[in-house]
């Protein structure tokens, strides 16, 4: 294995072993906490612009396959693991991750002690970082991870976002026959794309809703126009604030009809009505969060990815808040007082999961239902 360089702009530097494509590769280093779902985590187009750390100490043991992907390709810049298992064990696996990072150019690092950068991280903050394969001299790297951008003023919705509005066609996964054929439909989705997982566009179909899915660019207006019978603010990546486009198209599309958001769309709701966002100092990232449903007062165990969250203080007179994270109190999901419209700050279609939050979804049916009936 070639060496490897993993540099912070702080100057921590780490030395290891490459781990798929040989190069160089930067952005924003974060850690990950889930034990599986490396590909998943992978091809999730909310990690544009961020090199994971996965926490779990063992990488790649059941390998890489055709159908546990969220997006078209791995978004993620680059990819860090404490150790890589380059002989996978399992009845799905098609290639090993060293092979499917090497296929899709993806730089990473292993042998590097996870921990010491996980902490360092969570005492320091996320910050800007470079894995090199062909300059490993620290100095250098170091002086390249300083020169980076923050997250905070990206709009990396642009760069994921799909091009023309295309019809989502597959249903849930199951074990013995794959995805199925979406079902009949009841109720008519637009989906914005501001970085989609295909879990989600795969929930609406099971919950008998024919979605469309649109660019983040798309007007107000032209949405309208398709009649749907409710609207979905999808996840994505960077900061909310800057996506500016998409702010004003939801608040012309608020009291029009039912609105759900995840993540990055709880985000761009919060702002349309009028609200503010802050950065986190390393983010939520991994699929053992725990939240409380402040409706029925549950608990439920959520996977999260994201590195910015609403201030509930600064729309508090026009939202109820029905989610909050137990670990740091911060803000996981709101329902507006008057208008059909609610969000949150998780991922209740997580795949491989936890599930226990896929009730959300029944809840979106229940709200189109409602404003149907109403009309």
């Amino acid at each position: 294995m070639n060496k490897a360089i993993l540099a912070l702009a702080d100057g921590l530097v780490f030395e290891g072993h490459s781990l798929g494509a040989e190069g160089e590769t930067s952005g924003e280093i974060v850690f990950n906490t889930s034990m599986t779902g490396y590909q998943e985590i992978l091809t999730d187009p909310s990690y544009k612009g961020q090199i994971v750390t996965m926490t779990y100490t063992q990488i790649g043991n059941y390998g890489v396959n055709h159908e546990d992907v969220e997006s078209v390709k791995p978004y993620a810049e680059g990819f860090i693991v404490k150790e890589h298992l380059d002989f996978p064990s399992n009845w799905r696996s098609k290639k090993s991750l060293q092979l499917y990072l090497a296929e899709n150019g993806i730089v990473g690092i292993q042998g590097i002690d996870t921990r010491a950068l996980t902490r360092h991280l969570r005492d320091f903050g996320a910050q800007p970082g470079v894995i090199s394969t062909i300059d490993l001299v620290p100095e250098s790297i170091v002086a390249k991870a300083k020169a980076l951008p923050k997250m905070s003023g990206l709009d990396l919705a642009k760069d994921v976002t799909c091009k023309l509005p295309y019809q989502w066609e597959e249903g849930d996964w199951n074990i013995n026959t794959g995805y199925a054929k979406k079902p009949s439909a009841k109720y008519k989705v637009v989906a914005y794309d501001y970085g989609i997982k295909r879990n989600i566009l795969r929930l609406l179909t099971s919950a008998e809703c024919d979605v469309t899915v649109v660019p983040a660019t798309m007007t107000a207006e032209d949405v309208l126009a398709m009649k749907p019978d409710g609207i979905f603010l999808s996840n994505g990546p960077g900061d909310p604030e800057p996506v500016t486009y998409a702010i004003e198209t939801i608040k012309k599309l608020l009291g029009k009809k039912p609105i759900f958001g995840i993540c990055l769309g709880q985000q761009l709701l919060g702002l349309a009505l009028g609200g503010k966002t802050y950065k986190l100092k390393f983010g939520h990232h991994g699929g053992n969060q725990p939240i409380m449903d402040l409706t029925t007062r549950k608990v439920e165990i959520a996977a999260e990815n994201h590195g910015f969250a609403v201030d509930i203080n600064t729309i508090k007179q026009q939202v109820v808040m029905t989610h909050i994270n137990l670990n740091d109190k911060t803000c996981e999901g709101f329902q507006h007082k008057t208008l059909p419209a609610f969000s949150v700050q998780y991922h209740p279609e997580a795949s491989p999961g936890p599930h226990d939050s896929r009730y959300l979804f029944k809840r979106f049916i229940h709200m189109m239902e409602k404003y149907k009936s109403n009309r």
